[in-house]
Order: C-alpha cells, then sequence, then structure tokens
C-alpha cells in the first residue's frame, strides 16, 4: 500500500476518532479564542477556488475541514477513491494550504473528489454568524451561548445532509437537502399553530362580564394624565341585563340570520373567516368574518383592534367559551353586551332606544330592524338613513324565511317597523364646563378618523392637551369677573401653547349640555386689525410700521374712532395701540380686502370670509375664539403654525395606538421678521388699556368691540393677547345678539370685562412660569417707531362714547416717517395718496365698517 501523508484512512463505520480534553483529539492544537472560524466550514462548503474542474477524474484533491456531527468529527483527512472495475484502490491526494488567521499554521489536507462545493449564499451566512459569534463569545456565559449554537448547527448540517453526505453524487446531495428542507418546513407550519393554541390556551384567561363593560368605558384625561372624565356611552352604565328566556325566539332567530347563521352548529369560530383575516392584515387589509362566539369576544373582550394578536386572542378566548359555556349562555352573553347604536348596549336598552317598550313586546319585524343595525349602527339606523335601515331589514327578514324561522305568509305581511325619535344620552359626560372639552374632544376625534362607533365600543383612553391647572385658573377668572353681572352675559375663554397648538385651557361656557361659546362664530371687531397689518408687511414694497398716517376723524363720515383715538401723525403701531378706525381703514384699502382675508388664513383662521369689503380692517368677519388664539399663536411664535387641537394621544383599550399628535409637526407660514413686526405693533396694548402683565411680563394684544343696532351699545367684546408661552382670548356677548352692558348699564368694551379676565387668566397661569421675552425686533420697514402706550393718552375707567368729535374738517391723508440713512422707509411720494381710501371708507355699502346682523355699522372704543 502506499504511503500517504494522512493518518490511516477510517471507512464509514470505523466510528470517531480519540478526543482529549474538551472533545479534541490529543494531536489536534487548541483552536484561538475566535475558533468560530470554524463555524462556516463544512466539507461541502464552498471557498474561493473550489469550483470542480476536470482535473478531479485524474485525482486531484482539495483541502477540507470535517462535518461535526452528533458522534464528533470525522478526521481532518480526505482521500481520493477510484473505483475502476468494482474494486476500490488508494491513490496518493496531491495537499492544498489554506490560510488561516494570523499566527495559525498551514495545514495541507486531501478532500473528497465528489465534495459538493460551498454556495456563496451559504459562505456570506457563515461568515456573518462567525462575526455574531465573536462578539457573543466575548459575553458573560457566551461561551455557553456559542456552544450551543454549534450544537444546534450540528444536528441541523446532520439533518440536512445525512451522516455520511462524502457518498452521494453533488447532485443526489443537493436533492436531499431540498427534500428534507421542505420536510422541516412543513412539519413547522403544523407544530407553530398547535404550539400557539397551547401557549394561548394556558396564559390567555377569559375576561368575566364585568371586565367587558369595563373595557368599553372610555377615559378623558388631562395632559397629566388624571382623569377629565370617565364616559360609559349611552346607557352602558346602568343596562339592564337580560335572561334569553325573556328574549322571544323570533328576536333571537333575527339577530342569527343577521350575524351567524350557523351559531348553533358551529365550534365556536370561522376557520375561514379567521384565515381571511389573517391574508388581509398581511396584505394590508382588514377585517374579517366571525362568528357570534368571536363578536362577542372582539366587541366586549378584546377590542376592535386590526391585528393579527388581535385575532390570535380573539381565537382562543372564543375556543375556551366555547368550551366553558352553552350556546344558549353565549347567546345571551352577546345579546347583553353588544351595541346596537343611540348609545343602547345590549338588547333591553336597545329595544327602550328605537321604540320605547321592552324586549319582550318586540315583534319579528322589531327584531329584525335591531339586527340589522348591530354591524353598523350609525350607517343603518333608521332615522339617519331611512334607505339603508329598510334595504338591511329585508335582508334580515328572507334570511330568517331562508333558514325556516318565519313563515313565508308572516314575512309577506311584515310592514318595516316606526322607531321613536333619538334622544341624547349623557352617559356620564360631565355637566359642567368640562362637558364642552368632551364634545369638543369627540368632535376632532371624527376629523381624525375615530367614529362614534369606536368611540362608545373600544373603550378609549383620550389624552389631552388641557392643563389642569390651567383650566382651573381660566375658570375661576370667569367666575371672579363675571360674578354679579346680567344673566344674560355670555363668556368664553380658549388659551393655545404657540409652540405646539396644544389647547391649554377651553371654557365654554358653564352649561356643558348647552352652546359651546368657545365655538360660536361672532363678529370680530378689531382684533383683525393685526391681518391688516400682516397684508401690509407683506407688500411689495413693505409698508412698516413706523409709516404715518393721518388718523383723524371727518364729521359725517361712516369711519370714526372714539374719543381719544384721534391722531394726526400717527405711525400704525400707535394706530394699533389707540385702535383708530380711520388709519387701519384707509390701509386695508390700500392693501385690497382680499390680502387682509388672505393674510387672516395664513395666520390660522379657518372661516371662509368669501367675498371681503372694506369693512374687513375692522372686523366684519366672523371667527371663533379658537381660531383667533391660534391665529395670535402663529404671530407668537414666529410665524410658524399648529393646528389647535385637543387630542393628544389615542389608545384603545387593549392598548393600540390610534392617534398621537406629537409626530405632527407645524408649518412655517409667515416670515419670522414680518411675525415679529406684528408683534411689536401690539406690544404697548396692555399696558395702554391698563392690564399690563405682573413683573412687566412681555405680552402683545388687540381689544375688539361689535357696535349694536342699538344707538350707544355693544354686542360682542374681545380681548385676544399673548406672551410666548401662551396666546389666550376672551370673548363677552349674549345668545341674541342684543346689547350686552355692565352690572351699572355701562356698555361692555373689549377694554373692561374681557381684558380683566384675560389678565387675571394669563397672571395667574404664567404666575410659576420663567418669565420669556418676544426675539429681537428688526423693522422690516422704515424704523423703530419706540413706545407708544406714553405718547397716548390711556383710556379712562369709564366706557367711552361711540363717536368722537372730529379734530379735523379734511380728509386724511398719509404720510410717512422721515427716510433713515438706510434707506428703508417708504418715500412720501410712494404711498398713494389716502383721500381715495376714505372714499371707499364713506360708503356703508363699501362695508367700511363692521356690521353687526342687523346691518348696523360698528365703532370700536377708545380701548380698542
Amino acid at each position: 500500500m502506499p504511503a500517504i501523508d494522512a493518518p490511516s484512512p477510517r471507512g464509514p463505520g470505523s466510528g470517531p476518532l480519540p478526543r482529549g480534553r474538551g472533545g479534541r483529539r490529543d494531536d489536534e492544537p487548541a483552536p484561538v479564542d475566535d475558533d468560530l472560524e470554524d463555524l462556516p466550514e463544512t466539507p461541502h462548503d464552498h471557498q474561493p477556488g473550489d469550483e470542480p474542474d476536470e482535473a478531479a477524474d485524474a485525482g486531484t484533491t482539495r483541502a477540507a475541514r470535517p462535518t461535526r456531527t452528533g458522534a464528533g468529527h470525522t478526521t481532518r483527512r480526505a482521500t481520493t477513491r477510484s473505483r475502476t472495475g468494482g474494486r476500490a484502490a488508494d491513490r496518493t491526494g496531491a495537499r492544498t494550504t489554506a490560510n488561516r488567521s494570523a499566527g495559525r499554521s498551514t495545514r495541507a489536507v486531501e478532500s473528497d473528489a465528489s465534495r459538493v462545493p460551498r454556495g456563496r449564499i451559504a459562505l456570506a451566512i457563515a461568515a456573518v454568524l462567525s462575526v455574531v459569534a465573536a462578539r457573543v463569545v466575548r459575553l458573560p456565559h457566551g461561551d455557553k451561548v456559542v456552544a450551543f449554537g454549534r450544537r444546534v448547527r450540528s444536528r441541523v448540517v446532520l439533518y440536512l445532509d445525512g451522516p455520511h453526505p462524502e457518498t452521494l453524487a453533488p447532485a443526489a446531495l443537493r436533492w436531499r437537502r431540498i427534500r428534507r428542507s421542505a420536510y422541516a418546513g412543513v412539519a413547522a407550519m403544523i407544530a407553530a399553530p398547535v404550539f400557539s393554541l397551547l401557549v394561548g390556551w394556558v396564559f390567555i384567561p377569559v375576561p368575566n362580564a364585568e371586565d367587558a363593560v369595563e373595557s368599553q368605558l372610555n377615559t378623558v384625561s388631562f395632559s397629566d394624565g388624571t382623569v377629565l372624565a370617565r364616559i360609559a356611552p349611552g346607557e352602558q352604565g346602568n343596562r339592564q341585563k337580560v335572561g334569553l328566556e325573556q328574549v322571544p325566539p323570533a328576536v333571537r332567530f333575527a339577530v342569527l340570520s343577521a350575524e351567524d347563521r350557523t351559531f348553533y352548529s358551529n365550534s365556536g369560530f370561522d376557520v375561514t373567516g379567521f384565515g381571511r383575516a389573517v391574508w388581509k392584515n398581511l396584505t394590508g387589509g382588514s377585517g374579517g368574518g366571525s362568528t357570534i362566539t368571536q363578536q362577542y369576544v372582539k366587541n366586549a373582550m378584546v377590542g376592535d383592534e386590526y391585528s393579527l394578536m388581535r385575532k390570535y386572542k380573539e381565537l382562543i378566548i372564543s375556543l375556551k367559551i366555547s368550551q366553558e359555556r352553552s350556546k344558549d349562555e353565549i347567546l345571551g352573553d352577546y345579546l347583553n353586551s353588544i351595541y346596537f347604536g343611540r348609545g343602547a348596549y345590549g338588547i333591553q336598552a336597545a329595544s327602550q332606544a328605537y321604540f320605547g317598550r321592552p324586549v319582550e313586546t318586540l315583534t319579528p319585524a322589531d327584531g329584525a330592524l335591531l339586527a340589522g343595525v348591530i354591524q353598523a349602527p350609525s350607517k343603518w339606523d333608521p332615522a339617519q338613513n331611512p334607505d339603508d335601515a329598510l334595504r338591511r331589514w329585508n335582508y334580515v327578514m328572507d334570511g330568517m324565511v331562508a333558514q325556516g324561522w318565519l313563515s313565508a305568509p308572516e314575512r309577506a305581511t311584515a310592514q318595516f317597523p316606526v322607531t321613536v325619535p333619538p334622544r341624547r344620552v349623557t352617559g356620564g359626560v360631565p355637566d359642567d364646563d368640562r362637558g364642552h372639552i368632551y364634545s369638543a374632544v369627540r368632535d376632532e376625534l371624527r376629523t381624525l378618523g375615530i367614529d362614534q362607533d369606536a368611540l362608545v365600543t373600544e373603550g378609549l383612553q383620550i389624552q389631552t392637551t388641557i392643563q389642569p391647572e390651567a383650566q382651573r385658573e381660566a375658570v375661576e377668572a370667569v367666575r371672579s369677573k363675571m360674578g354679579g353681572q346680567p344673566d344674560n352675559l355670555r363668556t368664553s375663554t380658549v388659551s393655545v401653547d404657540p409652540e405646539t397648538g396644544g389647547i391649554l385651557a377651553y371654557y365654554g361656557g358653564d352649561n356643558g349640555s348647552g352652546l359651546d361659546y368657545a365655538r360660536v362664530e361672532k363678529q370680530a371687531g378689531s382684533t383683525f386689525k393685526p391681518f391688516v397689518l400682516l397684508a401690509a408687511l407683506q407688500q411689495d414694497p413693505p409698508i412698516g410700521i413706523s409709516t404715518e398716517f393721518d388718523g383723524r376723524s371727518i364729521p359725517g363720515q361712516t369711519v370714526r374712532n372714539v374719543d381719544g383715538a384721534d391722531c394726526t401723525n400717527c405711525s400704525l403701531k400707535r394706530a394699533m395701540t389707540l385702535s383708530n378706525n380711520v388709519v387701519f381703514t384707509a390701509l386695508g384699502n390700500r392693501v385690497g380686502p382680499q390680502a387682509v382675508a388672505a393674510a387672516a388664513r395664513q395666520a390660522g383662521i379657518s372661516q371662509p370670509m368669501n367675498d371681503p369689503n372694506s369693512g374687513i380692517s375692522l372686523g366684519n368677519q366672523e371667527t371663533t375664539a379658537v381660531d383667533l388664539a391660534s391665529a395670535y399663536a402663529t404671530f407668537s411664535n414666529e410665524g410658524m403654525y399648529h393646528r389647535p387641537h385637543l387630542v393628544q394621544r389615542v389608545t384603545t383599550a387593549s392598548g393600540e395606538v390610534l392617534y398621537d399628535q406629537s409626530t405632527t409637526p407645524g408649518e412655517q407660514r409667515i416670515d419670522p421678521r414680518v411675525a415679529r413686526n406684528v408683534t411689536e405693533a401690539m406690544r404697548d396694548v396692555p399696558d395702554y388699556d391698563g392690564v399690563g402683565l405682573q413683573g412687566g411680563r412681555q405680552a402683545a394684544a388687540k381689544t375688539g368691540t361689535v357696535q349694536s343696532h342699538v344707538e350707544s351699545q355693544n354686542n360682542d367684546a374681545w380681548f385676544a393677547g399673548y406672551t410666548p408661552q401662551a396666546s389666550t382670548v376672551v370673548w363677552v356677548g349674549t345668545d341674541d345678539n342684543t346689547p350686552i352692558r355692565t352690572a351699572d348699564g355701562r356698555p361692555v368694551y373689549g377694554h373692561g370685562l374681557p381684558s380683566e379676565i384675560w389678565k387675571t387668566f394669563m397672571d395667574d397661569a404664567l404666575e410659576d412660569t420663567p418669565r420669556q421675552t418676544f426675539g429681537t425686533f428688526t423693522p422690516i420697514a422704515g424704523t423703530d417707531p419706540g413706545d407708544t402706550a406714553d405718547s397716548a393718552e390711556s383710556p379712562t375707567q369709564s366706557a367711552p362714547s361711540s363717536t368722537s368729535a372730529p379734530s379735523s374738517t379734511s380728509a386724511p391723508t398719509s404720510t410717512t416717517a422721515p427716510a433713515p440713512d438706510t434707506g428703508a422707509a417708504q418715500p412720501a411720494d410712494e404711498v398713494p395718496p389716502v383721500a381715495g381710501d376714505a372714499a371707499a371708507a364713506e360708503d356703508p355699502a363699501a362695508g367700511g365698517a363692521p356690521a353687526d346682523g342687523e346691518g348696523e355699522v360698528a365703532a370700536d372704543p377708545a380701548a380698542n
């Protein structure tokens, strides 16, 4: 026998070689720390240069590493065997070298000529695993983890390749791998669901009926998580549970006809529907068929979340319920917990809500109507969609006939039943100022795609932006200033965080079930003047806040100022402080009503403002306290707009996040310098009106008053102002646009009750917050007009008259401030004559001043 350099060949049945400590041969060198280099190397692994070539038939061999099996390593050698004429003969193998890691010796071993080359993908996976293992081995007990991984790998390789892969041709070995991989895949497909069912059966409990009721309660919380209100929708909080024997059989059959016609014969879950739901979830869809058992579990126990996990829990609980309870018990629980619309949970509450009588009196036709609305209560309520309700009713009735639960003659004579009108149910909604918050939250949820059905069936956890301290301060400020005032006066207060758009405080009135005055649209009065200025600053060329106008009233003209508001050479900032109507009417005509409307929308006013006229400059357009606070917040936030919102985060009872406002970015609508110029023009108003904030805290504000058709009286009064931390608006008015008077009979102006409420709230709400300042002021055009509160005569505490004596008989003209050295100011001849503007303002048809619902003009007081 020819001599060879490798150890004596051992046949397939020779068994493992003797090993020393650690499972190695005594003569085998110890591996280095990253011994996982062995991991990717198997007898059939592919290495560069291992591609088979024609020389293999001539006996050329290549280096190989052993396959690791449960019996140990095979010898590190390979012999070339040639079978000729049925005899095996040993041939001398050619050695090759394999370059290992630095410091390791080079080995030359022989490989089998029939070995299967490594695939490139397998090589890449092995390399990645080697890197991972090299890191894991350095962790605590990492060596045990790696050793376990090696054992698993050895078993997998042994299973896929068999004990002696070298005896197979490459094609045969490849087919063995494919075949055995398919076997393993089929086994996993069978074992995984069985294992999942076993785990779920052990660890997922069946909620009781009380848990089911609790899971459907909605919780509305303040921004800090404390409870604002817990809502038991509709009749849920005091529902009457009835026994199944009290429900007429025809009504039960109607429900089965609508929802699950095989209820008494199925196993509690629909395999086809479950598979369809899985497929829809995997492909991005939602939904899937359900039995009554599954519907009861879904609606009362696990929620309506569209996910595989919810379906999994639904399946487990449905199976357990089917084993633990009879069909009649399941149907009874279902009928007592399902939502029927109109705030009615359970068949008894539904019978009262739709027919005004107990369930025992229901006819088959009545039962078919109730059964028909289960699937989509808000859609198929006959009071909302009678045509859809009729089609659904016919479907249920025909199904009862098809199942033999209703005779054909009875079906032929049945008439669509008449229902009672829906009634309002509170279900735990607070009846104080918090009731308006809940109603606004509910409406906002609807705009987010979370409808009423979800609100009353999924046990939503709704976190609002309302700060509990700020809300309390708003309520107390209103009550302290409105106490003792006439009963017909109404008020609202809204405060918005400029940096997020979150509503910090929301007061729409004390009657939570009445009219929400925070969302009532009223004419804005002079609170629209900042939007006129915004439009002027964005003109090309811009009109700066130092630009001067002749702001004297003219006898006989519609637009006039109140006492103390006249000024001869009046900068726009001073005109803002004085609330000079003549100046801002002229400025509005200069830029155009459409530009003013666009500027208001740009800042955040959402009302359409169709076909605006010259009166828009003095606020003849309607808005709400929410929108006005949001628009002023845009000025405070250097032109960055955030949608005003109450809803911060919404999750279901099962923990699914339906909405998270924190992911919504703001929108830069106004150039920061322009917004800062608007703020600068409003800076002196609080001090001039005597409502400067404590400690000299910086604020910007504007008053607004809408005149009544009654001489020298007003209909609406506003005060809107902001700091860098809060934008707050206060409105005072009435339900019927009657004159607003104080307890001593004086007219209410923006400077008065609204400004006093604003100051009280802002001082208290911001008391413990740092005193932030507005950014650096850089004039867009012209110069810094300086302090205008000291240069203007402060208003007296007595109510100003609605008209003023003229200080000049000439038409107002506009001038500009002297041009600075920088040339930024407008030349006098570039500002068009105001005479034409005044003429437009004189014509009531042109809308030169805001009009109330009676068509009368408005005149702002000096405080405006």
